[in-house]
């Protein structure tokens, strides 16, 4: 993991309007990654995950507080930041090359196909260039989205629970696959997931966030060599330390509901 800082959030608070109601959704977000590093945010539903991730993506605009990438403010979205979200989101009329070559559609150049045809290659998908999503199981077709997110070469790679609609071996195997394209990319990751074993498995660092409005709660990071035995002691010791936070995060709640 490099020592550059990338990705800067800086007093990050996010408000939505609701009827004649304003509602808090995230409050005072603090945080850095660098470059090269694979970042998990956890937390319960509501918490304000997605819209976190939509804020990096550019999707949502009006904020408060700074979220700086190499120093500049994010304005909208942009090529240098590719996501994947949990639906593979493929046009099913259109091939996975076309597909994957979406994103550059407006680069100029005469090796856009070999550019489409390596990532297909990265992902572990040579051959099925001419096949359309249909033909593909669903750890095929987000792996087809991975290469779409990546074509363009972004800084950051944004995921938002890529592989929770995946079956459980399918998605130990995509995790697996997910860590190998992040290594050879060399690319900064951050990601929403749900799952606590799969943030320590592909995690340097794992941010857990508070119920709403969401604030990041504890920040633990994870120190074991690659690749991952989720099966050793020191794996489960951390595992257990997210899900402890987790269990006085709910008891907290349920004492402020009553």
């Amino acid at each position: 993991m490099a020592d550059t800082e990338t990705l800067q959030i800086k007093n990050v608070h996010k408000t939505f309007r609701v009827g004649k109601q304003d509602i808090d959704v995230l409050e005072d977000i603090n945080l850095n990654v660098s470059a090269g590093e694979f970042v998990s945010v956890i937390g319960a539903s509501g918490c304000g995950k997605t819209t976190f991730l939509r804020l990096l993506v550019g999707l949502e605009g009006e904020y408060q507080g700074d979220i700086l990438l190499n120093g500049k403010r994010l304005n909208g979205p942009s090529i240098n930041r590719g996501i994947v979200f949990q639906n593979h989101r493929l046009l099913p009329w259109l091939t996975i090359e076309k597909n994957v070559g979406l994103g550059l559609e407006s680069k100029k150049g005469n090796n856009k196909a070999q550019i489409v045809q390596d990532h297909i290659d990265l992902v572990g998908l040579k051959g099925f260039c001419k096949s359309y999503p249909y033909q593909l199981s669903g750890g095929m077709s987000q792996r087809a989205a991975i290469a779409r997110a990546l074509v363009n070469r972004p800084e950051i790679l944004l995921l938002d629970e890529p592989l929770g609609a995946l079956d459980s071996l399918t998605r130990m195997y995509m995790q697996n696959e997910l860590e190998r394209i992040w290594k050879l990319e060399n690319i900064t990751a951050v990601m929403v997931t749900h799952d606590v074993e799969e943030a320590v498995y592909l995690s340097d660092r794992i941010v857990i966030m508070s119920c709403r409005p969401g604030k990041i709660k504890r920040i633990i990071p994870v120190p074991l060599s690659r690749p991952r035995d989720r099966a050793s002691y020191d794996f489960m010791r951390i595992k257990e330390e997210v899900l402890k936070e987790f269990h006085l995060q709910a008891e907290e709640h349920f004492a402020y509901s009553i």
